[in-house]
């Protein structure tokens, strides 16, 4: 990707599929139609009526973790992902609870929790099963894009 091309981002609080330039990225950009930052640094909630445009509309790197509240590892887990996340503002993390999204949770074929999955382009390009630290969940992510040759 060089700096001149556009990509999509999808607003994450109101869901409009941005066109930004790749050089613009580090400038914070905002949602063309609520104003909002498009890249918060913080994971977002997807459930089914959204989990499809983010997951496949975004043309940056996705990451999503399978949870449920009843999940010990999942818990500890979660600083770590949000921590993640604000130290990776180009990587759009999300969390789907499994427990209230049963349909997303057999629509991905997660069979245990917690789980993260790499999309690339509404892809998947790996997934890991097991709690992990930041420093590993950045690592894993590296390795991915790698892999996909990002």
């Amino acid at each position: 990707m060089n700096a001149t091309t556009a990509l999509h981002l999808v607003c994450p609080h109101c869901a409009t599929t941005n066109r930004v330039p790749a050089s613009r990225l580090a400038d914070n950009p905002n949602c063309g139609h609520c104003r909002q930052p498009l890249l918060t640094g913080k994971p977002l909630e997807l459930n089914v009526d959204n989990a499809e445009q983010h997951i496949s509309r975004n043309d940056i790197p996705v990451v999503v973790d399978f949870w449920a509240p009843w999940c010990g590892p999942c818990q500890v887990m979660g600083p770590a992902f949000a921590q993640a996340a604000a130290a990776m503002p180009a990587v759009r993390f999300a969390k789907i609870n499994t427990q209230t999204e049963t349909t997303l949770g057999q629509r991905f074929n997660i069979r245990s929790i917690p789980t993260l999955i790499l999309f690339i382009g509404g892809r998947e390009i790996q997934r890991q099963a097991g709690a992990m630290d930041t420093v590993s969940i950045q690592r894993w992510i590296a390795a991915g894009l790698q892999k996909a040759g990002q």
